[in-house]
């Protein structure tokens, strides 16, 4: 079992920013994908920021050139804990939301490709 356990929420002012980080407790045989998820009460999670084995990125318009999402070492490497950052400038209001990292991989080489899945990490951001 893999479990990811997110971390540097919290409240921000508007303007303000912050840095996610997300951490694998085992090392992965392969992965690919890392990505950050994002949910407001009552409405369906949305994908924010995501990141492929080649390192290519791909950000949901609301937050380009604002978000910027990290771990190649992770995703290329073989790390013995693989770690996914978020780092998060000029937030605004409509930012608040659970945070959520993913990660697509296999832990083992006979094993299954699945999304593993973190808690979450509040984001606040209010006057």
């Amino acid at each position: 079992q893999v479990q990811l356990v997110e971390s540097g929420g919290g409240l921000v002012e508007p303007g303000g920013s912050l840095r996610l980080s997300c951490v694998a407790s085992r090392r992965f045989f392969g992965i690919a994908t890392m990505a950050w998820y994002r949910q407001v009460p009552g409405k369906e999670r949305e994908l924010v920021t995501i990141m492929d084995t080649l390192g290519f990125t791909n950000y949901t318009e609301s937050v380009k050139g604002r978000f910027t999402i990290s771990g190649d070492d992770a995703i290329t490497g073989d790390a013995a804990k693989p770690t996914v950052t978020l780092r998060m400038i000029r937030l605004n209001p409509e930012d608040t939301a659970d945070y959520y990292c993913s990660i697509e991989g296999r832990v083992t080489e006979s094993a299954s490709h699945r999304n593993y899945w973190g808690k979450g990490t509040i984001v606040v951001v209010s006057a």
